[in-house]
């Protein structure tokens, strides 16, 4: 059982305080050891007339009962006043339920001068923390007849609540915003009398007081609240439409003829912040950036918001990253996936001086994951990664050498695909691990985002296709022994972090699981032999929690042993849809072979051009170009065109610095451009074109492609 709530030296100001809600607000906080602070103008409905008389009945209510509190008779309007006697009397303040339209004048200048009394040096230091209740009203939020004026100070109050809750967080400050519907008596004109008795006063204050709490750190949020009903309001917005593109005017016509998409609330967002707002605008002007570099299209409006602005993620490079290790690195990645030394033939994984020490394949995971780490995705335009949401849903491992057991490997990362599926957007990232210039290892990441689907893109052709009796006892320290090879998601040790995302206790790595299947059919079918293992993939269904024990089925079909992976205590199924490829059944790909590319000629008299006219284009363009021109699905070359500095040139190979636009096509369909046969934003749309950077620049190309006759 939770113990109850208290607020014993705890500084309340409460306004309005003289009857109705803020009464009832007063009378609780006190009877749970609150200092009170009773503020009533002693006014009538109508806002005429003073009195001390409702400030001081409530106080002595609170009095009667054991409670210790003031009476303050002044308007909000001078809020310093309010503030300073509870200064006075109780030398602090911590809690501020505030119920006064404080907009209601609406040329006063009484909430700005309140905001800078709250926020001048001499009143934060008496503070150490402090709560605001600011109390707006249904007609604020939704629009009420014959309440305009009214409406327009509630709907401020909480645009006021919103500010003073960002600008004063780092100042220990909460500030939220209530609705409430009860009975009061500016309601009793109005309300039949059951429906007073059913909206009381006394179900708004529960609300209050726990907002109110050192407990809670809700902070810039917005609730309804009445007869015993409590729930929190957000924004909404639909995924709208794009009507602005390339040589189009933005006509009152296209914004009719796009009415319902842009009035469509499936799959609608939810911004919470100016910057998760302006988010999606910068996102809309990348893709108005991508159609404006492509010829004019009367279907580009349709094509660009069905295939969704996340496409354009799509073959964005992360971070290059080095990742340095000793034997210990090895070591240790083999105990947090159960090696032991109560098996003889594991001592080649976790002794360094055994004459076949070996690194086990599946650390080939660990060099990798450091392009996703230290926030690598938020850097990739189009996505807008919340982490929060963030799920690791399969796994694909293949190793092209045997991993040294120590040294350095350097990661490449890539996305390689983005797919809608509905309840969430699945991102694939490619990750390339190199030793020196010997590529050893390749993993893909399949990251589920959930809620982030309905942009259109259902398959891939860029996903490893996965084709399924050993049982290991997971010891309880299994998941903080893994962090410990690098991924430290307090998500496997922080049990307060994990109730988060709604799971009693921490849970395992789907990784440290991957490395257990793995290593079972290492054992079995090739025992221990490293060089017999040549991919796996996996797909992580259910989490694992350290303490049980993890079942490993397995069986041969074909070329591939297939496995799945249960919890032995509940037979739920948690990896599965998962396969390993062993080296003899291997066969390596035919060596690709690359043709004479017709390219090579385009860009020979590219040259020439920027021979000939080199300071003339460096003047107009004033941009660097890279093509990366394939052949058979493999970078065949690539080719710098640089106006940007001096009298311009043409490099084969990439550039050296960072260039401005950068454009992937094969060389069959870089003809099919150059020659007019295949429209460059078609080609984009359909995924033969790709392209990122400053994508405005591109239309600068047509000074040196046109007159494509001539190539």
């Amino acid at each position: 059982m939770f113990a109850p709530l208290r607020f014993d030296g705890k500084v309340v100001l409460i306004t309005g305080a003289g009857g109705g809600l803020g009464r009832e607000y007063a009378l609780a906080f006190a009877e749970r050891g609150a200092f009170v602070v009773v503020n009533d103008l002693g006014g009538d409905i109508k806002g005429g007339g003073k009195s001390s008389t409702a400030a001081d009945k409530v106080v002595a209510e609170i009095k009667a009962k054991g409670g210790t509190a003031v009476a303050n008779y002044d308007s909000v309007e001078n809020g310093e006043k309010l503030v300073q006697t509870a200064l006075d009397t109780f030398g602090r303040i911590g809690i501020v339920p505030w119920l006064e339209a404080l907009g209601l004048l609406l040329y006063s200048s009484t909430i700005y001068d309140v905001y800078l009394f709250v926020f001048q040096p001499g009143f934060l230091r008496v503070l150490f923390q402090i709560w605001i209740i600011m109390t707006s009203s249904a007609a604020g939020i939704y629009g009420n007849f014959g309440q305009a004026n009214y409406s327009t100070a509630k709907l401020g109050l909480l645009g006021f609540s919103n500010t003073l809750a960002i600008e004063g967080q780092k100042y220990n400050i909460y500030c939220n915003t209530i609705a409430p519907t009860a009975g009061s008596r500016l309601t009793q004109t109005v309300m039949a009398q059951d429906l007073l008795d059913f909206f009381k006063v006394e179900y708004v204050s529960p609300l209050v007081l726990w907002l109110c709490h050192e407990q809670c750190e809700e902070n810039g949020s917005l609730f309804e609240v009445g007869g015993g009903w409590i729930a929190k309001l957000r924004w909404e917005r639909t995924q709208g439409a794009i009507l602005r593109h390339q040589n189009q005017s933005m006509s009152p016509e296209a914004v009719r003829d796009h009415w319902d998409k842009i009035c469509n609330f499936q799959n609608a967002t939810k911004p919470a912040s100016v910057h998760e707002a302006m988010n999606q605008l910068l996102e809309v002007l990348s893709a108005v950036d991508i159609d404006t570099g492509l010829a004019g299209n009367p279907t580009s409006a349709v094509a660009s918001t069905e295939l969704g602005i996340p496409l354009s993620a799509v073959g964005q490079k992360l971070a290059e990253v080095e990742f340095s290790y000793s034997n210990m690195q090895t070591i240790l990645y083999a105990l947090g996936v159960g090696m032991s030394t109560k098996e003889p033939d594991h001592l080649k994984f976790l002794y360094e001086g055994d004459s076949e020490f070996s690194c086990l394949p599946t650390f080939g995971v660990i060099p990798s994951q450091s392009v996703l780490a230290h926030g690598g995705l938020s850097t990739i335009k189009g996505l807008n990664i919340d982490y929060t949401r963030l799920l690791h849903g399969e796994h694909y491992l293949e190793l092209y050498k045997p991993l040294p057991t120590s040294g350095k490997l350097t990661s490449r990362g890539m996305i390689a695909d983005v797919l809608d599926k509905g309840s969430g957007m699945v991102v694939l990232v490619d990750a390339h691990t190199y030793n020196g210039q010997e590529l050893v290892c390749y993993n893909q990441f399949t990251l589920f985002l959930v809620g982030m689907g309905g942009f259109g893109k259902k398959t891939s052709d860029k996903a490893k296709v996965a084709p399924c009796c050993r049982q290991a006892p997971l010891c309880l320290f299994q998941a903080a022994l893994y962090r410990l090879s690098g991924d430290f998601n307090p998500l496997h040790i922080d049990p307060s972090f994990a109730a988060l995302g709604g799971y009693k206790t921490p849970i395992l790595h789907g990784l440290c699981s991957f490395g257990f299947a793995a290593r079972h059919v290492l054992k079995h079918y090739a025992n221990n032999d490293v060089s017999k293992f040549k991919s796996i993939k996996v797909r992580f269904v259910k989490p694992v929690l350290p303490g049980q024990t993890l079942q490993t089925e397995m069986w041969k079909e074909g070329s591939r042993i297939h496995l799945q992976c249960r919890i032995k205590e509940t037979g739920d199924v948690v990896l599965t849809s998962a396969y390993v490829m062993p080296t003899w059944c291997w066969k390596p790909p035919q060596k690709h072979i690359t043709r004479g590319l017709q390219s090579d000629l385009v860009f020979a008299e590219i040259g020439h051009r920027i021979k000939d006219f080199g300071p003339e284009l460096v003047r107009k363009v004033n941009a660097v170009f890279q093509w990366e021109i394939t052949q058979g699905g493999r970078t065949a070359a690539q080719w710098t065109i640089n106006l940007k500095s001096g009298t311009g040139s043409l490099q084969k190979g990439p550039y050296s610095g960072k260039p401005d636009v950068t454009f992937t096509l094969s060389d069959e369909d870089f003809m099919k451009v150059v020659q007019g046969k295949l429209d460059p934003q078609k080609a984009f749309f359909a995924g033969k074109l790709k392209a990122k950077g400053n994508i405005m620049l591109s239309q600068k190309l047509e000074t040196i492609l046109k007159d494509y006759a001539k190539f």
